[in-house]
């Protein structure tokens, strides 16, 4: 998005062009527009960040060529100088004050409109924005289980001004090093000070970058596409293909009649890519070239090297012409703005009505308010900064809000930085709740009074609530290895194996302490996001994971080595997208074959209700919501009747569990039962929760497997 903004004859200084080019100036409103509105209305990427990459490389790279290569005067011969701060100074001007002005406004909503929970988490994007490094903070979080549930960030959008940045840093500190090896080497090769040697090995290595990170794109497409899509690595092939443009732009004269064609079917595979192409699944891959191929394209087509004669500065064509409007030429000229500002005001106007969409009437308005403090942020903040002088306003000015904005950065980082340290100041230990005071299930299921105390684990801290088993032994995203944990009493006689996916694992808090209570082993098979199905793929936070279904079928394989005495597991899932209630899925089904067929004796629980609010519960109660309020509708997420129930006869080895009356009570399964935070984020059952149930398992389990006596109903 930023250095997609050109001097006049920046371009034309590293030969490649002659004259301004409007039309390029136009292309970024395009891109902006089409950003803003699939963002607002249809929830998906456009292909727009794509056309701003490729932009941001042709106009860097040759800038920065413009100072590698210096003209001396005619008697002297060429020689090779760099001096990076001019560029390094004017891109930092351009960059850092709306950033950090927005950081500050993005702070103070954070304060205001959303719920403490969500503090400190992007306490840590602000931080990484600030320091360009939001693209990786982002990219391992998607790797990391425990967050990948976490709400849409407000900073979200960021990841590509922290990739643009690192692209920044990366290719000036190699034209730096090119520069001083090429003026090293001109002492014994005077070849090396020719313009045109100096451009082939700057293209060369351009070149050569630029397929390393596309090959890595592609490769990293099928392993990693989560993190691909943050990766620079996998990325920097785009506005590297820019670069090279502005290197090797071919001279090739076009009649304008198939200048004006291709521009026009480049234009509409830019319009049109988002809404064919899935880009989060896609991107940075081969089918990125649509949008960057075809602002390359763009870039050429409107170039003087394709002008059926010469002419002095642009020759464009219809469709150039049209790009180069005035008022396409204006929105490009705010679109680094534009781009920072109206994602956060989305997102704040999203979380305050506590929706997940917008209308078309509320995204009109979201979208002119943007473009209106777009304009004004340009205006009185980029403009008076970038040029240093000028533009109408004094050096008062221009000191006065440079002060302003080193107050405001050092409030926002300030802010972050508590509420990191505030974080990790809270202490998630539930281990010794008093019974009569958090009673937990026994509240719905036995009718145990429930005093007036604060609710435990406190919101806040509830995000660091995960079980024992979460780090050590638990495959994550593409990890297929098989993690065999050991929990309970390790000298226990008798083995109880907990297979599955995170929903078999939040039953582990209490399984461990009923382990150690009632002398058996407790062993884990678990992976993110795999629930024992043989379904090929499952659906997991809009992602599909295909690495489920070997894994749970060579768990499987494993059970029948290890022959634990008993299995554990879960017997259901919600209903698909779209309908109410949970079901058996007949993934589920064969698995619950095959361990009948390896005579292994199982133990299947009905799964817990999963809520479907905008917020998590621990964030609906920290925004000042009563817990009533902060659950979900029993119809929603549970059926009538646990539907295990329908294939138990076919399934002696198997005992089905059902503990949905301990989450629902009167058609409604709040946020806080007994005064227990019942979930730590949207559908995953806190461990104090999980511990109150210890009771009514030990009956159930002592009846199902004989290897106690109960004692009786809690």
């Amino acid at each position: 998005m930023t250095a997609a903004s050109s001097t006049p004859n920046e371009d034309a200084a590293a030969g490649v062009n002659s004259g301004y080019r409007l039309d390029l100036d136009g292309l970024r409103g395009i891109a902006i527009f089409l950003v803003a509105v699939f963002h607002v209305w249809f929830g998906r990427v456009s292909g727009g960040v794509d056309v701003f990459l490729t932009l941001s490389g042709y106009f860097f790279v040759a800038s920065l060529l413009k100072h590698v290569i210096k003209t001396q005067p005619a008697s002297v011969s060429w020689s090779v100088a760099i001096n990076p701060w001019p560029r390094l100074s004017r891109l930092l001007r351009r960059l850092i004050p709306a950033m950090f002005l927005l950081l500050a406004f993005v702070t103070l909503g954070v304060w205001w409109l959303m719920p403490t929970t969500r503090w400190g988490p992007l306490g840590k994007e602000i931080i990484a924005s600030a320091f360009y490094y939001q693209n990786y903070h982002l990219g391992f979080l998607s790797q990391d289980y425990g967050a990948a549930d976490s709400a849409i960030s407000p900073l979200q959008h960021l990841w590509s001004m922290s990739m643009q940045g690192q692209f920044f840093v990366l290719t000036l500190l190699t034209a730096l090093a090119v520069g001083g090896l090429l003026k090293i080497g001109a002492r014994y090769f005077p070849v090396l000070t020719r313009p045109t040697v100096i451009k082939t090995i700057v293209g060369v290595l351009l070149l050569a970058v630029t397929l390393i990170s596309f090959a890595w794109a592609n490769y990293r497409h099928g392993i990693n596409q989560p993190f691909n899509y943050y990766d620079t690595v996998a990325r920097i092939w785009e506005p590297m293909a820019g670069g090279l443009l502005a290197i090797w732009m071919p001279r090739i004269a076009l009649a304008n009649w198939l200048r004006s064609l291709l521009s026009a079917a480049a234009v509409a595979l830019i319009a049109t890519s988002g809404i064919w192409i899935a880009g989060v699944e896609e991107y940075p891959a081969l089918l990125a070239l649509v949008p960057a191929g075809s602002t390359l394209l763009l870039m050429w087509v409107g170039s003087s090297h394709t002008a059926p004669r010469a002419v002095p500065g642009n020759d464009l064509s219809a469709v150039g012409r049209a790009l180069a409007h005035p008022w396409i030429v204006w929105l490009g000229s705010i679109a680094y703005a534009l781009y920072l500002i109206h994602w956060p005001l989305l997102i704040f106007y999203m979380n305050a009505r506590m929706v997940d969409d917008v209308s078309f009437i509320e995204g009109t308005a979201v979208l002119v308010i943007s473009v209106g403090l777009a304009w004004l942020m340009t205006r009185f903040v980029e403009a008076p900064l970038r040029a240093g002088r000028g533009e109408g306003f004094t050096a008062a000015y221009r000191k006065t809000l440079i002060a302003i904005l080193v107050v405001a950065s050092l409030a926002s980082f300030s802010a972050a930085g508590y509420w990191q340290y505030r974080q990790n100041q809270l202490i998630v230990d539930t281990t010794n709740l008093d019974p009569r005071e958090y009673p937990g299930a026994r509240a719905f299921l036995s009718g145990a009074p429930v005093p007036a105390v604060p609710v435990a684990p406190s919101p806040e801290a509830a995000a660091e609530d995960w079980p024992l088993n979460h780090l050590p032994h638990f495959s994550n995203f593409g990890d297929p290895a098989i993690k065999v944990g050991v929990y309970g009493d390790p000298r226990g006689a008798r083995t109880m194996a907990v297979v599955g996916g995170s929903h078999s694992e939040h039953w582990m808090t209490a399984l461990d302490k009923l382990g150690k209570q009632r002398g058996f082993r407790v062993t884990t098979y678990m992976k993110a996001g795999c629930a024992m199905s043989t379904e090929a793929e499952v659906e997991f936070n809009d992602r599909t994971l295909t690495e489920c279904k070997p894994w749970v079928q060579r768990v499987v394989k494993r059970l029948a080595q290890d022959r634990p005495d008993v299995v554990f597991t879960t017997s259901t899932r919600p209903a698909p997208s779209g309908e109410d209630g949970d079901i058996v899925p007949p993934g589920y089904v064969d698995v619950f074959n095959q361990l009948r067929d390896e005579n292994l004796k199982v133990i299947a629980v009905r799964d817990t209700p999963w809520t479907s609010g905008s917020m998590s519960p621990p964030e609906c109660i920290a925004s000042g919501r009563l817990p009533r309020v902060c659950g979900v509708d029993e119809r929603k997420a549970l059926s009538p009747t646990d539907p295990a129930d329908a294939i138990a006869a076919k399934f002696p080895n198997m005992t089905f569990l059902d503990y949905s009356k301990a989450f629902c009570k009167d058609g409604y399964c709040p946020a806080v039962v007994g005064n227990i935070l019942v979930w730590h984020d949207r559908h995953h059952v806190s461990t104090a929760f999980m511990r109150s149930l210890v009771p009514y398992l030990d009956v159930d389990i002592g009846n199902a497997t004989g290897w106690w006596k109960p004692r009786g109903t809690p």
